[in-house]
């Protein structure tokens, strides 16, 4: 099993990694110490995993009442959030208790939401059960909503007490779960990491099949790179917002389908733009537009999504979180395995390559 330090001040939190790694929950749970527990799950989850991690924990002599909701973006809106605070209140969660997120990256964004206002803020833990959680959302600390128009523009930062990555719980999902996970992953190597990259290029057969032997490094290596930004920009003053490349149209063609779209086929397509993007900025060469799409291509990426009116993305752009007085501050390329945050772009530029690749 893995073990992967965020270092934070006075927060501090590991993120263990790997086949059978929920047998550590009851060691995690007593060193916590919590007054009480709730689990946050989806219904799709609860029914492979749930009932383990309730018995593991009652074994343990802590009791763990389960919300569930339902599966899917929708389900991480205001009235979600409403559902789950009637649920820890309901189960008398007090500031020393716990609110555990077992699911994916809804899951995870919501019940971490919940757990950052309830009370002014209690502790969670994560047990995320996807490819994209596992690598992103489970750790860092970013917890959030979405408003009607725009995805994850309600939330707070509130890092996690750990974070328990089983990786058994990967071969219960469906496929195109996994292909999605798989954007996330890619992120890491075109943006940060160029041995990444080319691990994920020498190892896709035993990646896409799940081989938990080779997943494991490569999942780790992922914690491992964002809890190294992290830990330099907590709350994304500055550096932290290399995490979002190909978030910017990623996000929008999210908010524009809908909320339709896989999270990890829409960055997927965000990361294309994002490199022809900077090749017309002079930033890098234009092998870089080559090998992304190869990479991406090899990892069933991007993959089919929604049809979405350019119109409506390109508007929907505009509200991204990094933009002020309506200016996006991109994340772009300089070479494979490094990225530049808080590059402007022409609209016009813009305009011409999001309509090149989702025309």
């Amino acid at each position: 099993m893995a073990r992967v330090t965020v270092p934070l001040p006075d927060r501090s939190y590991d993120v263990l990694i790997g086949r059978g790694a929920m047998q550590e929950l009851p060691a995690v749970i007593r060193r916590l110490a919590p007054t009480g527990i709730a689990l946050i799950t989806s219904s799709d989850i609860a029914r492979h995993w749930a009932e383990p991690v309730v018995q593991c924990l009652t074994g343990a002599g802590h009791p763990c009442p389960v919300l569930q909701v339902e599966p899917g973006e929708a389900t991480k809106g205001m009235a979600g959030l409403e559902r789950s605070l009637a649920f820890l209140e309901a189960q008398r969660i007090d500031r020393r208790g716990l609110v555990i997120a077992l699911g994916g990256g809804v899951i995870g964004d919501l019940a971490g939401f919940a757990a950052a206002v309830w009370m002014r803020g209690v502790r969670h833990l994560q047990l995320p059960t996807t490819l994209l959680a596992m690598v992103d959302s489970s750790v860092g600390g970013k917890t959030a909503i979405n408003s009607p128009l725009s995805k994850n523009s309600i939330g707070a930062f509130w890092q996690p007490a750990a974070v328990i990555a089983d990786l058994a719980t990967l071969q219960t999902l469906p496929r195109d779960e996994v292909t999605s996970g798989f954007g996330e992953v890619c992120k890491y190597g075109l943006s940060l990491d160029e041995e990444l990259a080319r691990t994920l290029e020498d190892q896709t057969r035993a990646l896409t099949g799940l081989d938990l032997e080779a997943l494991e490094p490569v999942v780790a290596r992922c914690c491992e790179l964002k809890a190294e930004v992290v830990g330099a920009d907590e709350r994304e003053s500055g550096a932290r917002a290399v995490l979002n490349y190909g978030h910017t149209v990623g996000h929008a063609i999210e908010a524009a389908s809908g909320f339709a779209a896989a999270h990890g086929r829409a960055i997927s397509q965000g990361m294309r733009v994002a490199a022809r993007l900077g090749v017309a900025q002079r930033l890098c060469e234009g092998d870089v537009i080559d090998v992304t799409d190869r990479l991406l291509e090899a990892y069933g990426l991007p993959g089919p999504l929604p049809r979405v009116d350019i119109g409506a993305v390109l508007e929907a752009v505009t509200r991204d979180k990094k933009a002020s007085g309506g200016r996006v501050a991109w994340v772009l390329p300089r070479r494979l395995g490094r990225a530049q945050v808080g590059v402007r772009v022409p609209d016009a530029t813009v305009e011409r390559v999001v309509a090149e690749v989702l025309g």
